[in-house]
This record gives structure tokens, C-alpha cells and sequence, in this order.
């Protein structure tokens, strides 16, 4: 076994490319975070780098390397691969948002008068265009969609929750403020 091998890296003698086929359905046009999106099986070592960079985005593949306990080319292979098969989506920065002049987080619960694609998939399209709209999801129980939005100020967040509630479809706005946030934990457990 040598680090400049990846395939010595992975148990029972699997080769990195065998997880390339275990998320086919990634490439098949699932949108992320799909419930229907295949789960990758990582070995111990993907798992640490995928650990090691949702704590630090920013490090070198030499620092994420020693981390790992692998050499560079390797890690850089894997990093690559995780990349590639859909794992690692992005790289992001963490920013103070009242340093920026956003000084409210607010979230809306959006009802529709119908469940059709074509409704969902507008109201979808039309809320991805604003800056302000950090997140969009659809919901179960209680409404359709909850959004999560910033705002400059209360004039600002009135003229957001406006916006919504004229959205063609829209029957139902809820707006919850944010007071204090205790925990934004970014990434997910590995």
C-alpha cells in the first residue's frame, strides 16, 4: 500500500470510482438534498476530509492532507472525486450579516392555492431571483413553503412580506422573526 495510491485507501479493496456508481441517480437530474438522491458510502478517510473542510473550507490539501493522515496527491484525488460525484457542492465564507447591513433574519411560511407543478415551480423561480432569499423549502404540514429571508430593517422586511403576499398563487403569508440565534451550525454530521 503507498499514499499515492487512493485505491489503497479504501476498505475491502474498493476503489474510489465504485462510489462514483452508487450515486448515478445524482446525474440522473435530481435537484440536491433530494430525498430520492442515492446515499454515498464514504470510507473513514472521505469522511474526516468531508469533516475536515465543513470546519475549515479555506485550508490547503497539504494541511487537509496531514489531517488526514494521507499524502497530498491523494487527498487532492479524493477531494476532487467528492467534487465530482456530488458530496462537496461549494466552498462558502461566513459572514456577519449586520456588518453587511442585514440586521433581521425572517422566515416565511408561504401557502399556495394549489400543489400543481407548474404553481410550485414558479412560486420556486420567482423567490430564487431575490437577493434577499437565502432559503426556500418545501414544506409538509402547516403550508408549502418555508423561506428564510434578510432584511435591511422593519420597513424593509414590511416591503419583503408585501412582495410575497402579491406573488401570483400566494393565499397565505405568516412572517417569524428572528430574536436571537443560539446555534447556525453549517455542513451536516459525518
Amino acid at each position: 500500500m503507498t499514499d499515492n495510491d487512493p485505491d489503497d485507501h479504501f476498505p475491502h479493496n474498493a476503489a474510489p470510482h465504485d462510489a462514483t456508481a452508487r450515486v448515478e441517480s445524482l446525474s440522473a437530474g435530481l435537484s440536491p438534498g433530494s430525498s430520492s438522491a442515492t446515499i454515498v458510502d464514504l470510507d473513514s478517510i472521505d469522511r474526516q476530509i468531508v469533516a475536515e473542510l465543513q470546519r475549515d473550507g479555506r485550508m490547503t490539501n497539504v494541511e487537509l492532507a496531514r489531517r488526514t493522515g494521507i499524502s497530498a496527491p491523494p487527498c487532492l484525488r479524493r477531494v476532487r472525486r467528492l467534487e465530482e460525484i456530488g458530496v462537496i457542492e461549494g466552498y462558502h465564507a461566513d459572514v456577519d450579516a449586520s456588518r453587511l447591513g442585514w440586521s433581521l433574519t425572517f422566515f416565511a411560511l408561504i401557502g399556495l392555492e394549489s400543489q400543481k407543478g407548474s404553481v410550485l415551480e414558479a412560486f420556486e423561480r420567482e423567490v430564487a431571483g431575490w437577493a434577499e432569499v437565502r432559503e426556500c423549502h418545501m414544506i409538509r404540514g402547516g403550508g408549502d413553503f418555508l423561506v428564510r429571508l434578510v432584511a435591511r430593517d422593519a420597513a424593509h422586511q414590511n416591503y419583503l412580506t408585501k412582495r410575497l403576499t402579491d406573488l401570483d398563487h400566494v393565499v397565505r403569508v405568516q412572517t417569524l422573526q428572528t430574536i436571537r440565534t443560539s446555534l447556525n451550525r453549517a455542513g451536516v454530521p459525518v
